[in-house]
């Protein structure tokens, strides 16, 4: 054999080396994967009701609407109000309600974001402690995801863990596990997961973050087979290095 081939075949050997390793590399990750089987973008919701029962006589807000803390649900005319008013025993005005020397009382919202439902119509009757609408805040969007794991799986659950969350046009956006919930099902581990991410801005990607879009979240599982040890440690020590050299 020449020396020529000798070189071709070092090459050749080195080249499938390279592919095997690669590829090898490439499961382990995708081990440390799972996609949801469902996924979408939630707020939490305030109930917003009212402590004087009585008649809706305007309703300035309708499903779907956008608004800001402060701004007016609805105003009741309350009969038991201006029997208040008359004993001087009435509440005064707060951040929740605005009352009206006409024995009305106007309902605000003390959070910003989306209505989510109106319970009662104008003209309608509301009764003290119900509730008029529900407001969907935007401040602080989540994702619920869910994750069907086997017990071993489940165990590599972390708090923490890194989620990535595609959006329907594609965009992606990384979050956290902030909270897992569990039941066991047909010998399975069903995993509730709340993904939190700073970058969930109400009205970002083209309108796409908004309360009830589906997204596919993928989640990061520890990796605890040897080769992504090896990995994760030459990647930290190579990181260690660059850094050293950058001071």
């Amino acid at each position: 054999m020449t020396w020529g081939n000798r070189l071709r075949l070092f090459a050749g050997i080195v080249v499938i080396v390279l592919i095997v390793g690669v590829a090898t590399v490439v499961l382990s990750q995708r081990k440390g994967e799972t996609s949801s089987s469902t996924a979408s973008i939630e707020a939490v919701a305030f109930p917003v009701g009212t402590d004087y029962a009585g008649t809706i006589i305007e309703q300035p807000i309708t499903k779907g609407d956008v608004i800001a803390a402060g701004d007016p649900i609805a105003t009741i005319d309350s009969s038991i109000l201006r029997e208040s008013q008359a004993k001087g025993t009435v509440t005064a005005s707060s951040a929740v309600f605005d009352v009206h020397d006409d024995g009305t009382v106007t309902v605000k919202s003390t959070v910003s974001g989306v209505v989510q439902n109106v319970a009662i119509q104008q003209g309608g009757y509301a009764g003290s402690g119900s509730t008029i609408a529900t407001i969907q805040a935007t401040d602080a969007l989540f994702v619920t995801a869910e994750f069907t794991l086997d017990p071993k799986d489940f165990a590599r659950v972390q708090s923490g863990a890194l989620v990535s969350l595609k959006l329907p046009n594609s965009d992606r956006v990384n979050g956290e596990v902030a909270q897992v919930d569990v039941t066991t099902v047909d010998g399975n581990a069903r995993a509730i997961v709340k993904v939190t991410s700073p970058n969930l801005d109400y009205g970002g990607h083209g309108g796409l973050v908004a309360p009830g879009t589906p997204v596919e979240a993928t989640l990061t599982l520890r990796n605890d087979d040897p080769l992504s040890t090896a990995v994760d440690a030459l990647q930290g020590s190579a990181e260690d290095f660059v850094g050293t050299l950058s001071r």
